[in-house]
């Protein structure tokens, strides 16, 4: 058995490589430019980044936030992106083991940061990342076959709520990529883990964006994504540990 600090060491470098490749997938996604045939570059000059330019963390430290040919700033997004999937990665290690539940929530987590940036800049859900979790969900139901009935009440648990709202305010009080996003999500977490995700999503959101309004006079424009996606990200972590906090509260 290795110690558990190498083990976690070794997901966390996992963790950053993924980082790195997760923030090609935000800059790129919006324009429609190609993840995988185009190389890496400096988004100012063009310069076609070397191996050791794109080493996780240590790159964007060694460089000083600078593109080693024109100088231009880069974007302290890189290794915070990197930082934070690795650290992510680790927490569902440390909460589910090896095993294909953590293989799948640690996907999920990786797309859901992509999905936050882009949604935060754009105001849009990526069709493409909806379908990865999708893809993801199915597995889910594939490997815990016993329980499917609870992932297809995931399915519409929430996304079947929003997408009432959505008729009724006709696209004005919530948009389609946020109701794909708590189907497929729901599909891969279940139905309580969902609702529950979907009540701190909503919770997490009105805090931070009438502290964004109050402070930095941000419209009332909401990119719901990112608040979802901290709501679906708390349920997976401690979502468990919640419920049976709240039921035992209510005696149940």
């Amino acid at each position: 058995m290795l110690p558990a600090v190498v083990v976690y060491g070794i997901i966390f470098l996992y963790g950053i490589v993924i980082g790195s490749f997760l923030n090609v997938c935000i800059y790129r996604i919006p324009v429609h430019e190609s993840i995988v045939r185009v190389r890496s570059h400096c988004m100012g000059c063009g310069y076609q980044l070397r191996w050791y330019d794109l080493i996780p963390l240590f790159s964007w430290v060694f460089l000083r936030g600078r593109c080693r040919k024109c100088k231009q700033q880069i974007s302290v997004q890189y290794p915070l992106v990197e930082l934070l999937n690795g650290v992510l990665w680790c927490l569902i290690y440390w909460e589910y083991g090896f095993s294909v539940e953590a293989l799948l929530y640690a996907f999920l987590f990786s797309a859901l940061i992509v999905l936050s940036v882009i949604d935060f800049r754009t105001y849009e859900i990526p069709p493409g990342i909806n379908l990865w979790i999708l893809a993801l969900g199915l597995i889910r139901v594939a490997t815990d076959y016993v329980g499917w009935f609870d992932y297809l009440i995931g399915f519409f648990a929430v996304s079947a709520f929003l997408y009432l709202i959505y008729r009724i305010t006709r696209g004005r009080g919530i948009g389609g990529g946020d109701i794909k996003l708590m189907a497929v999500c729901g599909l891969l977490l279940g139905w309580q883990l969902i609702v529950l995700a979907f009540v701190l999503g909503c919770i997490v959101g009105s805090v931070i964006h009438l502290l964004r309004m109050k402070i930095s006079g941000q419209g009332h424009v909401l990119a719901f994504g990112p608040y979802l996606s901290i709501g679906v990200m708390l349920s997976v972590l401690c979502g468990r540990q919640m419920l049976v906090w709240y039921l035992s509260y209510l005696g149940i």
